[in-house]
């Protein structure tokens, strides 16, 4: 049961050709447990118009990462939602590969937070950011909600 989890949370997170927001940023998952997940992104398509790796970019590589560690510690019939993102941009990043590394910080019953460290392809520490995750029970049918609307 458990792998079946790990399988289906990996197969949503890698959809290279898919319309996802992932997708769209170039992000590739390389490693992935609940415990860290490292992953990398182009620096090239996501600039700001000064050529430089978007605020917004790194945060969307933050977020993926650290969810994605959130949704592996979650456990079967559970989901994950963002509740909190915080980011410091250290540098700039003009090219290349950013790498994402998202630690667990706290993994409980019902919230994780993970400190995710981006760095550019010297090694050089480029964003620090914080996710918090709420965990809930999955919403049986696929979260639809009885009249309409979707649970979060």
């Amino acid at each position: 049961m458990e792998d079946d989890h790990v399988r289906q949370i990996m197969e949503i997170f890698d959809q290279p050709g898919s319309d996802t927001l992932v997708a769209r940023m170039g992000i590739r998952i390389t490693e992935a447990s609940a415990a860290r997940v490292v992953g990398t992104m182009p620096v090239t398509g996501n600039t700001q118009p000064y050529g430089l790796l978007h605020g917004g970019a790194s945060c969307v590589l933050a977020e993926t990462l650290g969810s994605l560690g959130s949704a592996l510690h979650s456990g079967p019939g559970r989901i994950t939602v963002g509740i909190e993102i915080s980011a410091t941009h250290h540098r700039g990043a003009s090219g290349g590969l950013v790498t994402g590394v998202a630690t667990l910080l706290h993994g409980g019953r019902t919230m994780t937070t993970y400190e995710i460290v981006i760095t550019d392809e010297a090694g050089r520490r480029v964003c620090t950011s914080r996710l918090s995750c709420l965990l809930r029970d999955a919403v049986p049918g696929g979260g639809i909600i009885p009249g309409g609307g979707r649970d979060v």
